[in-house]
This record gives structure tokens, C-alpha cells and sequence, in this order.
């Protein structure tokens, strides 16, 4: 199943309060970036960031998915309403990303 580009644009202004996020389609789902590092994304209508370490601190009791059949599994983020946690935890995420690699 394919994510909405509802549900995209519902999450896209949950976290409009940051600069430089961005998306990128990629087989009917959406991978997010803040400053230019990939972070997480959107797949069947879940968001899902990447299990750093700050990240598995801020909510250490959610569930851990797999985004697609073959990935590594990714954090689910419940409380998408609220749009101060989602900003920290972004901002908080973007030092443990890896850099994004040269091309």
C-alpha cells in the first residue's frame, strides 16, 4: 500500500516549523530530510524515523516497524499531533545521522 499525499502533507506541516526538511518520492512512500541528512519517512501512511540514539531516548517505548519487506526496521511515531515534540525530536535526531553520502 502506498502512502497518501495527504498524510504526507499533514506531517510535512506538523514539522514546518524546521528549515530545510525535504522529501523525496520513492516507490509510492516518502523519505524525509532536515539538512539534507536522511532522517525518516513516510511508508503506508505510518512515520517512521530512524532508530538513533536520541531518537530510541525521546520514546523509549515505541514500537520499532519495518518500513518495507527487506529494510531495517525504523521507529514509529505516534504522537504525530504534537507538533513541539516532533521539532525536538527532529532537531535533537540530526547530529547521530550519518552525513549523506557523496555522489
Amino acid at each position: 500500500m502506498a502512502s497518501s499525499k495527504d498524510y504526507l502533507d499533514y506531517i510535512l506541516e506538523q514539522l514546518s516549523e524546521l528549515n530545510d526538511i525535504t522529501h523525496r518520492a520513492m516507490m509510492g512512500e516518502y523519505v524525509l530530510y532536515y539538512r539534507g541528512k536522511v532522517f525518516g519517512g513516510i511508508y503506508d501512511d505510518r512515520f517512521l524515523v530512524k532508530p538513533t540514539k536520541t531518537a530510541i531516548a525521546m520514546m523509549p517505548d515505541a514500537e520499532l516497524e519495518l518500513p518495507y519487506e527487506g529494510a531495517k526496521e525504523m521507529i514509529l511515531v505516534d504522537d504525530v499531533d504534537n507538533r513541539e515534540f516532533l521539532r525536538e525530536l527532529v532537531e535533537s535526531m540530526y547530529e547521530d545521522l550519518p552525513a549523506p553520502k557523496k555522489k
